[in-house]
């Protein structure tokens, strides 16, 4: 019986372990992956640098994998700045980009010292309340956006909540440079998950053409322009990867051939990639404890979508392999957790081998918004979480208790 093996350990030492439910994260995959985008980058562009989008996975023990790699954080709350800063993470290395802010985000937003990433030009005023930042950025809708996850997934476009509306841009740089601002960022969020080359080439000539008339306009220089993330992964099994290589030979290009064309100083380039660094470096361990045979068949796993919600609130695919039983032939499959709820089928007529009580199933790809996204329903609580490398593995999560669940409740005291 031929075993899985994640990071060089079978995956039925890792459920006999730590149990099931289970993610797993492999940490080899994970350095690679942000090898890769550094090394295509900066081979074009010396003056080059990465952040890390927390949000996709905000464990700590990932995150500082990310940093120890030379990344910034990219931080979308003031408590993900927070979390950044227990990496030892200060400054210019992190970005926050939040959006539809309060009172409180903003001035400890002015109060932290990190890049400040301004949604819209109502928040500048607002934000000068606290002080006057020596560099602001504003996030630009670049008026199109892209993304593979489906259509409620892309940010930018005439549908998308975020950002400065581009026609608006020489607005809002006018006011901060008014204000007395000195420096000055941009930023825009290329897509979801697009595995596209010539996309970020696309929306990084828009870009810098609003960079380019921006600058002429008001005489100013901008010190850096930020791409945001985007750089998608495959999770079909027949879709291509992305070919990061020549997607950074098509933006590095772009950009060089518009800040010419502009006649700017070519400024820092940056890129925040979330999904890219750890989408397809996790997993999700699952066990299989019944089998219902109904109007349709049903294979009962201890996976739920509040543990991997994506597949019921994208429609979104995730490859399953099961353990053991690979090579044998497939039949089509329903595969159910155990919430009461009817969209808790989370896996549809999947061609998969015939499962049966104990079988032990790996989801993949899980490793960008799995966990982050999980929450405990019906008494159903949050999995453990495990890293493992060439052979190792440790915790890096306790899975969650009642215990856990009852800490932050207090009886009113009339009860």
């Amino acid at each position: 019986m031929e075993q899985i093996h994640l990071g060089g350990i079978a995956v039925s030492e890792l459920a006999t372990t730590y149990g099931t439910p289970l993610y797993v994260y492999d940490e080899a995959r994970i350095r690679s992956n942000v090898q890769r985008v550094f090394k295509a980058f900066r081979s074009l562009y010396d003056n080059f640098d990465l952040f890390y989008a927390i949000k996709s996975n905000s464990n700590l023990a990932i995150a500082s994998i990310i940093a120890s790699e030379g990344v910034g954080i990219d931080t979308a709350s003031i408590n993900e700045i927070k979390l950044a800063k227990k990496l030892g993470v200060n400054g210019n290395k992190i970005l926050f980009t939040g959006n539809y802010l309060s009172e409180e985000d903003l001035k400890a937003a002015s109060e932290e010292g990190t890049l400040i990433n301004l949604d819209d030009i109502s928040l500048l005023p607002r934000l000068l309340k606290y002080g006057t930042p020596e560099t602001i950025c504003f996030r630009i809708n670049p008026g199109i956006g892209k993304s593979n996850v489906g259509e409620e997934d892309v940010f930018a476009g005439s549908k998308a909540k975020f950002g400065v509306p581009h026609e608006k841009t020489i607005e809002a740089y006018r006011m901060a440079r008014d204000a007395g601002i000195k420096t000055f960022g941009v930023h825009m969020m290329t897509g979801s998950c697009v595995t596209d080359p010539a996309y970020f080439e696309e929306i990084t000539l828009k870009l810098m053409d609003v960079v380019g008339r921006t600058a002429k306009e008001l005489g100013i220089q901008f010190s850096f322009v930020n791409l945001g993330g985007g750089l998608g992964i495959p999770y079909l099994p027949e879709e291509p990867e992305l070919d990061i290589e020549k997607t950074a030979e098509l933006v590095v290009n772009a950009f060089l051939a518009k800040c010419d064309e502009y006649s700017l100083t070519p400024p820092r380039l940056m890129m925040e990639p979330g999904r890219y660094f750890v989408g397809d470096a996790g997993f999700l361990l699952g066990r299989v404890h019944a089998v219902k045979e109904s109007y349709q068949r049903f294979v009962g796993t201890d996976i739920g979508f509040n543990l991997l919600m994506r597949p019921v609130l994208y429609d979104a695919y995730h490859h399953i392999r099961v353990n053991g039983k690979e090579n044998q032939k497939r039949v089509p499959t329903n595969i159910t957790g155990q919430l009461c709820e009817n969209t808790d089928v989370w896996c549809k007529e999947r061609m998969l081998p015939p499962l049966a009580c104990g079988d032990l199933i790996v989801v993949e790809n899980c490793g960008a918004y799995g966990f982050c996204m999980s929450y405990p329903y019906n008494g159903r609580l949050q999995a453990a979480e495990v890293l493992v490398n060439n052979g190792q593995h440790a915790l890096i999560r306790k899975r969650q208790t009642v215990e856990d669940l009852c800490a932050l409740i207090h009886m009113p005291k009339w009860f």
